[in-house]
């Protein structure tokens, strides 16, 4: 017996331990995406040809001391690595962890290839060849603590590439996770029963069922393996267990009765489909055609099983343009499909919430590195009458609320905008408590911020909201889903970040009362532009004439710009992100604005305006509420440390000066007789500063003119 492990997807861990007992393995235990067992050579290449699951396996070489790197090194050395494998052939290390001595793992694998090559060099006089194409062993190491567990990697490339596909779809699923959908499905207990995937794209689900059904291994056709290179290699042991999989293959093919149906919109990958199909061996077992999801209907009388990868999230298209898609596909299933079950992979609990149906099984599972949920459903057959009474009740789509709230809100905003040099605007902020979101329009673009939702609310009631909110919003504004973007906002405490969301960006360059700004609608949380203090920037740049302007906690310096084109004598942006500083400055380069009078700093700004000698005619601050940022040299409360604020504030203000003063803490409170205290007076301007479209939340901030007394 030897000791070996699979290396397998998170959440497929339970599933390879009942596949490696019922081929033959012994002493099977699961860990974190590991499964560890012992088997006889025999059971091993049993293992390689037949595992649906795993993605590589290893046999255990050996375990050694490496509390320091030239303790690896000398341990590892001793191990006679000339009676593992040749020394003509090339080798590589796979090394993976780190300890306190040995911090990087490629000084790992490079010091664990001088022991291997100096044991050959001492050896056999032969330096062994190094390669990382296609080498002939490669040597998997696990470093844990002080431990520093060795060995072959027996299988090779990965195996989930079965050798069948050598061309795919868009977004495709691995054939592991396609074989493991389908034991989680239900559907490997009833095999008999028809299949069908309607998003069936280079047909990888299709195929693994029918190599299933048809007995037949799915490391068939695969022409390397790792353990070609391995002494220790029995090729006689080898053919025979090729050669019982391929008659099992053969017999398996030709008894197959179960029906396998694939589509897709896509006619070219369909097209691949049945190219992967052949070469799988399986091609006559399959149905392959070109038909969009809603126009399938079940092509046998016996109910069987449908199997999906829908698209969904990031990996193809906006998530609120697949709304619709599961809306109407939840729709489709339960009036065609009754008696059928579903099995549908997903990322995203608004899709889920879109098929309007109740699962009766999920299961947590991994995409590559995307967390996805499978979700079973038993569809229930329905008379006519009872499908048509149901959705009447549902009706065809929620959020009719919703909708006429925004058609109200719309109406208005439009009389309001002819008065507005602006294209950036709030159309509607949680009017109805249910629907709990913001709206914003930036030209032809719709940003929905999702604000989280109360404790008291039932989380599915809540995404199904959101998906109700999704469909109504492109019917009342006419968008294009495409150009719909949503953003979730969890409440956090302290300063909420402007963390990075996504990688693609959509930028604009908007309007707002003469001056030019860039948006950035999906990398952030917020935008670059904060819409709620935009009259508090058109009166930076009505009153900054002639003035040396100052801006803390500047973000992407909108107010400075708007001084700068209202005519600032000086501009002074502070921040302590770089990011937004280079944002800021290509704000000023929109507009066309230059010299080394508008300097652009990045500090603490706390701590910058401690040291600050400068005096400054208009100071702009918006403050966070709260911050215990790791580089901030201390914690920072609006309500409690505003004083000493200003007391610097006052130290750099011009006689005749003026700070206008921002926060969005709610009920925050001025210390009036403090201020006074200081020398300096204060006018609460903050339902001048309040547009239109944000006057019904009067606390989204606060501002007031300070001067000195």
């Amino acid at each position: 017996m030897k000791r070996f492990y699979a290396a397998v997807p998170k959440g497929l861990e339970y599933l390879l331990v009942d596949e490696l007992n019922q081929l033959g393995a012994e002493q099977v235990h699961e860990g974190l995406a590991v499964v560890h067992f012992h088997a006889d050579l025999a059971t091993a290449y049993r293992i390689c040809l037949w595992s649906r699951l795993a993605s590589r396996v290893v046999m255990v070489i050996d375990e050694v001391e490496a509390e320091s790197a030239e303790q690896m090194y000398d341990n590892v050395k001793e191990i006679h690595w000339p009676s593992i494998f040749s020394s003509i052939r090339g080798f590589m290390v796979d090394f993976h962890g780190t300890n306190r001595a040995i911090r990087n793992s490629q000084f790992g694998a490079l010091k664990l290839k001088d022991a291997v090559v100096d044991c050959f060099m001492e050896d056999t006089g032969q330096r062994p060849g190094i390669t990382k194409v296609d080498p002939d062993i490669k040597i998997d190491a696990v470093l844990k603590g002080g431990k520093l567990s060795l060995g072959l990697n027996f299988s090779g490339a990965p195996l989930h590439q079965r050798g069948y596909r050598t061309d795919h779809g868009q977004a495709p699923v691995r054939e592991n996770l396609a074989a493991a959908m389908l034991i989680r499905s239900g559907w490997v207990k009833q095999m008999d029963k028809p299949l069908m995937d309607p998003f069936c794209g280079s047909g990888t689900l299709i195929v693994e069922a029918a190599m299933m059904a048809a007995d037949r291994a799915p490391g068939l056709l695969r022409e390397h393996w790792g353990f070609y290179g391995w002494k220790g290699h029995n090729e006689a042991m080898w053919d025979e267990a090729k050669n019982e999989a391929s008659l099992r293959g053969s017999r398996g093919v030709k008894a197959c009765q179960t029906q396998f149906f694939g589509s897709d919109l896509d006619q070219k990958v369909v097209g691949i489909a049945k190219q992967n199909a052949q070469r799988a061996g399986i091609g006559d077992l399959v149905t392959l055609s070109h038909s969009n999801a809603l126009d399938v209907t079940p092509k046998t009388e016996q109910p069987g099983f449908i199997v999906t990868n829908p698209p969904y999230g990031e990996r193809i298209g906006n998530l609120s343009g697949l709304i619709g898609l599961y809306s109407d596909l939840g729709q489709h299933f339960r009036r065609h499909f009754g008696d059928w079950q579903l099995s549908l992979l997903c990322s995203e609990a608004m899709l889920f919430s879109a098929l309007k149906m109740r699962p009766s099984k999920e299961y947590k599972l991994f995409n590559s590195n995307l967390e996805v949920k499978l979700a079973n459903y038993a569809i229930r057959a329905r008379s006519e009458a009872d499908l048509e009474a149901q959705e009447q009740q549902q009706g065809p789509r929620g959020g009719e609320d919703f909708g006429n709230r925004l058609k109200k809100n719309l109406k208005v905003r439009k009389k309001w905008l002819k008065s507005q040099d602006i294209d950036c605007y709030r159309l509607y902020d949680a009017d109805l408590p249910e629907y709990n979101v913001a709206v914003d329009c930036y030209q032809d673009w719709v940003v929905v911020h999702e604000y989280a939702p109360p404790k008291t609310i039932d989380e599915a009631k809540a995404k199904q909201r959101l998906v109700d909110i999704m469909w109504q919003i492109p019917q009342v504004l006419d968008v294009h889903s495409d150009k719909i973007v949503l953003k979730t906002r969890q409440r956090q405490k302290g300063k909420a970040q402007y963390q990075k969301q996504r990688k693609r960006a959509i930028e604009l360059e908007v309007n707002e009362y003469g001056a030019r700004f860039l948006v950035n609608l999906t990398e952030y949380l917020d935008t670059g532009l904060f819409l709620d203090h935009r009259l508090a920037r058109k009166q930076i740049q009505a009153s900054t004439q002639g003035k040396d302007f100052l801006n803390l906690f500047a973000y992407t310096g909108s107010a400075s710009v708007h001084a700068a084109v209202g005519g600032a004598r000086s501009t002074t942006t502070v921040d302590m992100s770089n990011t937004y500083l280079n944002w800021a400055e290509h704000n000023f380069e929109l507009n066309g604005i230059k010299g080394r009078q508008h300097q652009f700093i990045q500090a603490d700004c706390l701590q910058w305006l401690e040291r600050c000698n400068r005096q400054y005619d208009f100071i702009f601050i918006d403050p966070p509420t709260f911050s215990n940022s790791k580089r901030m040299h201390t914690t920072f409360d609006i309500q409690r440390d505003h004083l000493s604020l200003m007391e610097d504030l006052k130290r750099i203000l011009r006689p005749g000066g003026t700070i206008l003063f921002s926060n969005n803490k709610r009920n925050f409170k001025m210390d009036i007789d403090g201020l006074t205290q200081l020398g300096l007076k204060a006018k609460n301007i903050s339902d001048k500063t309040m547009s239109m479209d944000f006057a019904r939340n009067k606390q989204i901030h606060n501002a007031w003119l300070v001067e000195h007394a």
